[in-house]
This record gives C-alpha cells, sequence and structure tokens, in this order.
C-alpha cells in the first residue's frame, strides 16, 4: 500500500528530504520518474503503464505535497517503516487504501528503480 498525504498537510516539507525514492513532491510541482532513481529513456512500470522517465508528469495537488503511488514503496528494502510518516508533524502521511500492494510488490518496485541497491 503506497503512503498518500492527506489535507491536512501543513506544507512543512519535513516529509520530501526523507523519501529513498524521492515520490513526494511539493504541491503544483511536475515529477519525473527519473527523480532519484536509476530510470531512464523509455520505461514500462511494474503495472504495465509505458512512460518515458525523464517527462515532466502533472502534479497530483497544487495545494499541498504529493506522494507518486506508483514511486511509493512504503521505505521498503530502506528502512522499517515509512520514513514520511514518522517524521511527519501533523500526522498526514497515511496508508492510502486506494492503493493497497504486497510487501513483495513494494520490493519489486524498489528493485526496479534501484537496481544497483
Amino acid at each position: 500500500m503506497a503512503i498518500i498525504i492527506t489535507e491536512d498537510c501543513i506544507n512543512c516539507g519535513a516529509c520530501e528530504t526523507e523519501c529513498p525514492n524521492t515520490a513526494i513532491y511539493e504541491g503544483a510541482d511536475d515529477w519525473r520518474f527519473k527523480d532519484g532513481t536509476s530510470l531512464d529513456g523509455q520505461i514500462i512500470l511494474p503495472n504495465g503503464k509505458q512512460v518515458m522517465a525523464d517527462e515532466p508528469q502533472i502534479p497530483i495537488s497544487d495545494e499541498f505535497y504529493f506522494i507518486v503511488p506508483d514511486k511509493c514503496t512504503e521505505c521498503k528494502g530502506f528502512h522499517e517503516e515509512p520514513q514520511c510518516a514518522a517524521v511527519c508533524p501533523v500526522d498526514c502521511c497515511v496508508p492510502d487504501k486506494a492503493n493497497v500492494e504486497t510487501e513483495d510488490v513494494l520490493l519489486g518496485k524498489k528493485r526496479f528503480m534501484h537496481p544497483d541497491d
């Protein structure tokens, strides 16, 4: 299950630097699959979606920080718990019930984005 940032976000930015996948972005910012990963060129995501890793993507939120579900691994393979949730001062980084994934799927995404780790 990916993590989502709720509308209770105070835009402090504490979570952004903690993400090992660079899956967290400031509201209204374009994002890329290549940011903070080993992804490059045309890629096929584990979910089958085909994208260009360096192509800017539309922000998920214009108002507050957001987490890209296709890049979120809940910090599996890096840390014992999601670091965004651990540092959030208002507890707005919570499990995204719309993106439930098994530990194996999350670890597979981690290996896909960081094959050399």
